[in-house]
């Protein structure tokens, strides 16, 4: 059966307005009574113009249960005390604070940073891109904190990691905590197949941002998950069958001013497809 956005609209028998508002809703599950494999989350910098506190409020209107951090809800250069106050608001709200990023490492310094930044937060990943040489500095880390890095990719125009080929052929002769978060919507960009890669590094696959494009290249804009080009139930799919166990990070980059009709639209359709396939 091909899922695409329109025919599973139309299994569900719900139009985008309905399933949007029903994301908005305080009470709104997966209407599957199966538990879904796959664990959404949010990555913050989708909420980029909000503040901590409303960046809460909003990830738990649309019922994610799962957060990671950009640096703007949470300053790199925070004290511990401030970083575990705001670690600990975040998760007496009910989010799981799993990991930051993105955060850029470019000296020793900057690495020491963010492993101590996410080691006082408690996260259990961080999302990162290190420059080449320094991620021997990073393994150090990795094995001292037991915090995983899962680098980041972006696609057309990153001369440094542009896609999970280039992250992978640096980590795979290092510690196996060193794994990618891939960015499907840079990884289609630079005409890729999300689940495709997915399948191919399986095996150090440990975040994904979750998105949607509407062309390859690098005019390549997000849009709401289900209107572009990725194939959104292909790579879920994939990402079932793989057995993956990390976090499905929702990165909606679009209308950063009033993010929250997308960001619920997008939430929907995900849930949408994997209630289909459930």
């Amino acid at each position: 059966m091909n899922l695409s956005r329109k025919n599973f609209l139309r299994t569900l028998g719900l139009g985008a307005g309905t399933l949007a508002g029903a994301s908005l809703l305080p009470g709104f599950r997966s209407s599957s009574a199966v538990a879904q494999p796959l664990t959404l989350g949010l990555a913050s910098y989708t909420l980029r113009e909000f503040s901590l506190d409303e960046t809460i409020a909003m990830t738990l209107r649309v019922n994610l249960t799962h957060i990671a951090l950009k640096s703007m809800h949470l300053p790199l250069d925070s004290t511990e005390n401030q970083i575990r106050t705001a670690a600990k608001k975040v998760r007496d709200a009910g989010l799981n604070l799993y990991g930051a990023g993105v955060i850029y490492m470019k000296t020793e310094e900057q690495v020491d940073q963010a492993f101590a930044y996410a080691k006082a937060a408690g996260m259990s990943v961080i999302i990162g891109v290190p420059e080449y040489n320094l991620l021997a500095r990073a393994e150090e880390k990795v094995k001292e904190t037991n915090i995983r890095l899962a680098i980041h990719n972006h696609g057309p125009g990153d001369d440094v990691y542009p896609g999970p080929d280039t992250i992978y052929e640096k980590i795979k002769d290092l510690d196996s905590r060193m794994g990618i978060c891939m960015d499907i919507g840079h990884t289609r960009r630079i005409g890729q197949d999300p689940a495709a890669m997915a399948r191919k590094y399986a095996s150090r696959l440990y975040d994904i941002h979750l998105k949607d494009v509407n062309k390859e290249g690098k005019d390549g804009v997000p849009v709401e998950l289900g209107r572009g080009i990725i194939d959104i139930p292909g790579f879920l799919s994939a990402l079932q069958k793989i057995k993956y166990t990390g976090v499905v990070g929702l990165e909606y980059e679009k209308d950063g001013k009033d993010p929250l009709p997308g960001v619920a639209e997008c939430v929907g359709y995900t849930h949408g497809v994997l209630d289909t396939r459930a």
